[in-house]
């Protein structure tokens, strides 16, 4: 980021937490009652937790803006006081959320409030504008209401927050709530229910997906495609079990450190197990199961593994958060003279899978060694240095997170921007010092002696269901043909021509692809509308002319038509679709 969108951005924030504190304010006019949490501005806007005497309504967050405006309009002052301690405990004794943080703050530090007039006074650092008339009546809209624990805490009250956004002007909010109703159409979890492709069932268990047919038929598509890449690029796959005894989890260290996010345990025989959390520690336990020699590596090996994590409720997303989920999970274990050749391979490969899914805009983030941390400096250096050089020799803009690495070795995360301009961090190449450790995992090199091998960790696709959430939202549920559930749907435009109907279908699925016809008794072109609305790619229309001279009509999903086309030429039309990964 430049210094210049550096300041914007600073000024924007500002703004954003000054709207924060005007919009408790027409709050606490509408319900003097108001118990009063935390304000911040965040990436796109801000928000406020309340706890409040009844649930708020949607007609509420019309009163309160109305009373913003008028605050805005007043241009009210905010002045910052400086309290100490027991001025500022009494100043908020009928506020326990603030007594709460002022009773946490260290004793050397400054207690600041800022006052914007009579209408509201907040426990704040500031920075704020000057006053009211610096901020845009017009250029703020309250979003939505949702329920947040304090502190994130889901043993402590559930408080209600309102969702908003503010500009410096009346156009920049007019484009971002346009971005927002964009991604509200995109959203994986509307288009999800809209085209039947999966399912999120509480009373079954919140956070477990349920892949419906045409989702399936999706997956079924990604993970082919997956599996037959990894073994053209030197990977063998492998198969691990769900669960281990606890004394895998305790060597790995994850009953240490990541018990919380464990799912609890099981007995049987009098022995503890657990659902993995992660899929390294089996791959371990093959590597461990003999001897290996410089001369045998590298190993590269590749397994979708289903793994389970407890995720609090709160922050459960659809298939963005889940609890258990399917990890496109790779270990790869070399000597130091073969790291820096497969680090390079990894990156390239994952830079070619992702590009496969149509996503060119990717940005790497290279994370380095922080102040704790386990395994020899002299490996740390080599390990980041190998990142760096192939970040750099893939020509890929990045940014460098120094000391942002995890305790066991440095990484490369790669973001990639969907069609609609947003991030999203899919890819991962993590090495891990701390694991080989622990299981005491060796290679016995040219001099005779066992050595550590190194180990790299490398989620491409990040798991299943995300990546499939966010093929969802950059496509829109519009996919390119060949990941389309159904890629062909044929429309006779009455009785007359079923027959004909079904020796096209049965053509086409001959040719692999996929294909069913409409056989009901709507009309045409409410065969079309019902294709078109489930973003099939072709619709085959069959009447009286193609039945008797042995073509297809094509009705394009983008509203493009092609009549009158030999069977032959229809199916290498989509399979070419099909073969180069494009749209219809």
């Amino acid at each position: 980021m430049t210094s210049k969108e550096q300041k914007k951005l600073e000024k924007l924030q500002k703004l954003r937490h000054s709207m924060a504190h005007v919009m408790a304010g027409a709050v606490l006019k509408l319900m003097p009652e108001a118990k009063f949490a935390i304000g911040p501005a965040i990436e796109n806007g801000f928000y406020y937790d309340f706890d409040l005497p009844r649930k708020l309504t949607n007609e509420d967050l019309a009163t309160i803006e109305s009373g913003m405006q008028d605050i805005i309009k007043d241009k009210v002052s905010f002045e910052k006081e400086i309290l100490t301690r027991a001025e500022a405990l009494e100043m908020f004794k009928d506020q326990p959320y603030k007594v709460e943080l002022i009773s946490e703050l260290p004793e050397d530090e400054e207690i600041s409030i800022f006052k914007m007039g009579d209408h509201f006074t907040d426990l704040c650092r500031g920075p704020h504008v000057e006053d009211t008339s610096r901020l845009n009546a017009q250029g703020f809209k309250l979003l939505s209401i949702a329920g947040a624990y304090w502190r994130g805490d889901e043993k402590r009250p559930m408080l209600q927050r309102i969702y908003a956004t503010a500009f410096g002007d009346a156009k920049a909010l007019k484009a971002h709530l346009e971005f927002l109703e964009e991604m509200e159409k995109r959203d994986h979890r509307r288009v999800g229910k809209e085209l039947d492709l999966f399912s999120l069932q509480e009373e079954a268990g919140p956070g477990l997906v349920y892949w419906h047919p045409k989702g399936a038929r999706m997956r079924v598509t990604i993970e082919d495609f997956w599996r037959k890449e990894h073994y053209k690029n030197g990977y063998e796959m492998v198969f691990t079990p769900h669960v281990g005894k606890s004394w895998l989890w305790e060597t790995s260290g994850h009953l240490d450190f990541y018990k919380e996010g464990m799912y609890p345990n099981m007995v049987m025989d009098n022995v503890d197990y657990y659902a993995k959390p992660m899929n390294c520690p089996f791959h371990i336990m093959i590597y461990n199961n003999g001897k290996h020699s410089y001369k045998e590596l590298p190993f590269r090996w590749a397994e979708l593994g289903t793994v389970y994590r407890y995720e609090r409720s709160g922050t459960l997303h659809g298939l963005l958060r889940v609890r258990g989920f399917t990890q496109d999970d790779a270990h790869l274990f070399c000597t130091p003279d073969q790291m820096q050749d497969e680090v390079s391979e990894v990156l390239r490969f994952s830079l070619s899978m992702l590009r496969a899914f149509g996503f060119k805009d990717i940005q790497a983030y290279l994370s380095t060694r922080p102040e704790k941390a386990v395994g020899e400096q002299s490996r740390w250096d080599a390990a980041q240095e190998s990142l760096k050089k192939s970040i750099e020799a893939e020509g890929l803009e990045y940014q460098v997170d120094e000391g942002g690495g995890a305790f066991y070795g440095p990484k490369i995360d790669l973001k990639v921007k969907d069609a609609i301009g947003r991030s999203w961090q899919l890819s991962t190449i993590q090495f891990d010092f701390n694991e080989p450790e622990r299981f005491n995992m060796t290679f016995v090199d040219k001099d005779g002696q066992e050595k550590r091998p190194y180990m790299i960790h490398r989620a491409l696709l990040g798991s299943l269901e995300r990546f499939y959430g966010v093929l969802i939202e950059n496509y829109g549920g519009a996919f390119p043909v060949w990941l389309s559930p159904l890629q062909v749907k044929v429309i006779p435009v009455s009785d007359k021509f079923d027959d004909y109907a079904k020796e096209i279908e049965k053509n086409l699925r001959a040719a692999d692809i996929l294909v069913d016809s409409d056989l009901s008794d709507d009309r045409m072109n409410a065969k079309i509308r019902n294709a078109q609305n489930q973003k099939i790619p072709y619709m085959l229309v069959l009447g009286e002319k193609e039945m008797n001279e042995k073509t297809v009509s094509i009705r394009v999903r983008t509203g493009e038509q092609m009549n009158g086309l030999p069977l032959d030429e229809a199916i290498k039309l989509i399979q070419d679709k099909i073969k180069n990964r494009e749209m219809p």
